[in-house]
């Protein structure tokens, strides 16, 4: 890298580009380099070029580069799953629109945000993907094994698998409402003192202040006999929809200062069953903290309703655990990411449809998804499908019947997929 540059171009491909920014890098050398890349892109490719901005919402980068699509979310942390599925589309829609069309991928901060948006596209595209796009897709794999992998999260990497599980079919969108009823932590972190607060909020990850926080605990004193299982009941159960986030702090007795022990992020859609537990590995912060045991995980109960589940008894504590579950100390309250994400981006894109060379001719009917009923038909040129929501539940009948071919379910699973995301 030469004096006075810090960032990392790499063409993936020949037409999506990624374009990344350590997280200490000023604003002097930031704008600095970024007139640079600015001019750079202009020369080679005019304004065939569309930047996909995965950080905060600049003036700068807008102003200077007039098709960014801002759909940023905090570094670290995994975007909601209708972000993904936006970012995807829009990709595949400006590069489908113009052999001409490059993407450039900008990031401040770490990586693990452009691996989650090129693994992604990779599943995103596998059902539309043809053969001379085979050394793309290679390209790409082996941009994220090679390069970004390593430093994404968790979560990060959950909402890559929970992505490519649904567009597969290997996983079916869970529509059900689902209640939470416990989490229960096993194995306590080994601190000098144990103060804790368990924050669930819905993570939109939007710039605008909104309600996220659905509720919060604090763990005032967890007596010895209870280090290796503390439960935290929740009457009446708490309703979990969308993008879920769990972050649980340790905070000091003495002073204001607190510290994560561990966050996890997951989507109720591909919660499957009524258990579902985090293993050390599977959550920031602790998977690299060493006081956090290696036996030591997170599990929740849910059910389909708020009353109360046979066997919740087996939940309490004894004595020596003190759960606050009113607590006003702004300590334990939820962070705000205020500064991530001014809006959703000002590029209109084209209207994406699915596009397949076949005639199909079909018409095509599909189970109720999120206590919606539509009707999908596939117009006969293959140009795209249009959505039609019918009321009568028995009316609908599973794809599976009505469509032979896996591709032909394949195409329509990502459709479903994008509509239940809206």
């Amino acid at each position: 890298m030469e004096e006075g540059y810090e960032l990392d171009l790499t063409y993936i491909t020949e037409r999506i580009i990624a374009v990344s920014f350590p997280r200490g890098c000023t604003e002097e050398i930031y704008s600095h380099n970024l007139k640079d890349v600015t001019r750079m892109l202009k020369s080679k490719h005019a304004d065939n070029y569309l930047i996909i901005n995965l950080s905060e919402k600049r003036q700068d980068l807008s102003r200077m580069n007039p098709k960014t699509l801002d759909t940023g979310w905090p570094d670290l942390h995994a975007p909601p799953l209708d972000k993904i599925c936006t970012i995807c589309k829009a990709m595949e829609s400006w590069l489908n629109a113009d052999p001409l069309h490059v993407v450039v991928i900008h990031c401040r901060g770490g990586k693990g945000r452009i691996g989650v948006v090129i693994s992604s596209f990779v599943h995103f595209t596998d059902v539309s993907a043809s053969a001379d796009q085979a050394l793309d897709r290679f390209a790409m794999r082996k941009y994220y094994d090679d390069k970004v992998s390593a430093l994404m999260t968790p979560s990060q990497k959950r909402y890559v698998w929970i992505l490519n599980s649904l567009l597969s079919g290997s996983m079916k969108i869970n529509a059900s409402p689902l209640f939470l009823h416990c989490v229960i932590l096993h194995g306590i972190p080994d601190f000098n003192s144990l103060l804790l607060s368990v924050n669930i909020c819905n993570c939109f990850h939007t710039l605008a202040p909104c309600d996220r926080l659905l509720c919060c605990f604090c763990l005032s004193h967890i007596g010895p006999g209870h280090r290796d299982r503390v439960c935290i009941t929740l009457e009446p159960a708490q309703l979990l929809k969308g993008d879920i986030m769990i972050k649980c702090y340790h905070k000091s007795e003495v002073t204001s200062e607190r510290e994560v022990i561990f966050r996890v992020q997951f989507h109720t859609g591909a919660v499957q069953g009524y258990n579902l537990m985090f293993e050390k590995e599977d959550m920031e912060t602790a998977n690299k903290d060493p006081r956090f045991p290696d036996y030591g995980k997170v599990e929740l109960v849910f059910s389909e309703g708020p009353e109360k589940i046979p066997g919740a008894d087996k939940w309490k504590n004894g004595g020596d655990v003190i759960v606050d579950y009113n607590t006003a100390d702004p300590l334990t309250r939820w962070d705000s990411y205020q500064n991530i994400c001014d809006g959703e981006g000002t590029v209109v894109m084209p209207q994406w449809s699915l596009r397949d060379s076949r005639d199909y001719g079909t018409s095509i009917q599909v189970m109720t998804f999120s206590k919606r009923n539509f009707h999908f038909r596939l117009q006969g040129d293959g140009n795209g499908m249009e959505c039609i929501c019918v009321r009568d539940r028995e009316d609908c009948c599973c794809m599976q019947e009505m469509l032979g071919s896996k591709e032909e379910q394949s195409v329509l699973r990502r459709f479903l997929f994008c509509c239940f995301m809206k």
